[in-house]
């Protein structure tokens, strides 16, 4: 289908080509809107949301691989108990999911 309506805006200015050339970076730009920019900016609003609703007992995951249980939350830090005695304090930022969360939420 692309073909053809690059064809079509062709034939229609064969000597200037500057029609088609623009509908073909509005169509490219379109495509990479819809299939890498969109994804990303709702994985991003999704992850931002479990942070801001993280409160004591959730089960978190962290970008290092340390999967614990909060215990505290303050405003940019998040205490974790990872095992025993063992807590950690760590960033918000670095807290990605639940480790139960399904794979398809995980993703990257």
């Amino acid at each position: 289908m692309l073909t053809f309506v690059l064809q079509a805006a062709t034939a229609a200015q064969p000597q200037g080509g500057s029609l088609s050339f623009i509908l073909m970076m509005v169509l490219i730009f379109a495509v990479m809107w819809l299939f890498m920019i969109r994804p990303q900016r709702k994985q991003q609003k999704a992850i931002e949301q479990f942070r801001n609703e993280l409160k004591k007992g959730t089960k978190v995951l962290t970008n290092g691989g340390i999967i614990g249980e909060v215990v505290e939350v303050t405003d940019r830090t998040v205490l974790i108990k990872v095992d025993g005695e063992v807590k950690l304090r760590v960033d918000k930022n670095y807290i990605t999911a639940a480790p139960d969360a399904p794979a398809s939420d995980k993703k990257q």
